[in-house]
């Protein structure tokens, strides 16, 4: 059995499952665990930078026009022969989508089985790890994957419940430039977490989001993780939003509540990446009662407005 990985999440999910042997290919974004598997997938923009509003004003265009910016190297999968290959029909800006993926395919002789993961919530992603899983024929190996996990939200549920604390009135920002809120499973991970979104649209996809909206909702603790961004690319846009009107009477913003995340905590829907969420959230939303958890120390920046916008205090 050989696989092909075309999106980061699900390759991050083949290697905390200890399947690595059985990958062949991944993309060009699966950089970290994946290194030095052969990269299929390759982007247009790859190792350009742009500033929020471009991308944006790209991917948009992209989108309007049924044109992808994601192309399959052809030679190399025709060389890897695979037999299965993972794909999404979630997002058409953030990874290739099944049918790029199906126009490569049918140029083979060898046909692989395309999968395309398109989990929508949480659950759905938990739920995906097993259809990877089952499909490698290791159906076995998903279920103690995320049980594990599973005890982990349960901790911070018990102890939740245990001190009754209320709902903190949270946002979690996708994108700076235009605003995004947060969709799909991050809505999710903020209730987990103790907090609740209701600029988020749950199991959805995200959208602009007016600054009026957001003045109005006037959170009590702001998450900005831009899709594609770390923490320390998405500082560099922070005066984005700090130079807003209003940006000062958020009650985040007067109680040193905002907090700037890695994207992959959210935006990258792996099942242990997301739980990896969860306990940072927690940490942040009651430091009184959750550690941040060592290995999550470096993944977020405490930012506090100073007498220059963007001033950051780790």
């Amino acid at each position: 059995m050989k696989a092909c990985s075309f999106l980061p999440a699900a390759t991050r999910m083949i290697y905390d499952m200890g399947l690595e042997h059985l990958l062949v290919g991944v993309t060009f974004e699966c950089t970290a665990q994946a290194a030095g598997k052969p990269k299929v997938v390759r982007c247009l923009l790859e190792g350009k930078k742009f500033k929020s509003a471009e991308i944006d004003k790209i991917f948009s265009a992209s989108k309007a026009q049924g044109k992808s910016l994601y192309y399959v190297d052809e030679e190399l999968l025709r060389e890897l022969e695979p037999d299965i290959i993972f794909t999404q029909d979630v997002c058409q800006v953030c990874q290739i989508d099944t049918t790029c993926t199906a126009a490569a395919v049918a140029k083979l002789e060898k046909q692989p089985l395309i999968i395309s993961l398109t989990p929508q919530s949480l659950d759905g992603v938990f739920q995906t790890a097993v259809r990877i899983a089952a499909s490698l024929c290791r159906e076995e190996v998903a279920h103690g994957y995320l049980a594990g996990l599973q005890k982990r939200t349960d901790r911070i549920q018990d102890k939740l419940s245990e001190n009754k604390l209320p709902l903190l009135r949270v946002m979690l920002m996708e994108w700076i430039d235009p605003v995004y809120n947060c969709g799909h499973w991050i809505p999710f991970q903020i209730a987990k977490a103790g907090g609740i979104d209701m600029l988020g649209n749950p199991a959805g996809e995200s959208k602009v989001t007016s600054w009026g909206k957001i003045r109005k909702y006037n959170p009590e603790i702001l998450i900005v993780a831009p899709c594609g961004f770390n923490s320390k690319r998405s500082l560099e846009e922070m005066s984005l939003l700090s130079q807003k009107q209003g940006w000062k009477e958020l009650y985040a913003v007067q109680q040193n509540r905002v907090y700037v995340l890695d994207y992959d905590l959210f935006t990258q829907p792996s099942a242990g990446t997301l739980v990896d969420g969860i306990e940072l959230l927690t940490a942040l939303f009651f430091p009184k009662l959750f550690k941040v958890p060592t290995h999550l120390e470096n993944r977020f920046v405490h930012w506090q407005d100073q007498k220059q916008p963007g001033y950051v205090q780790a």
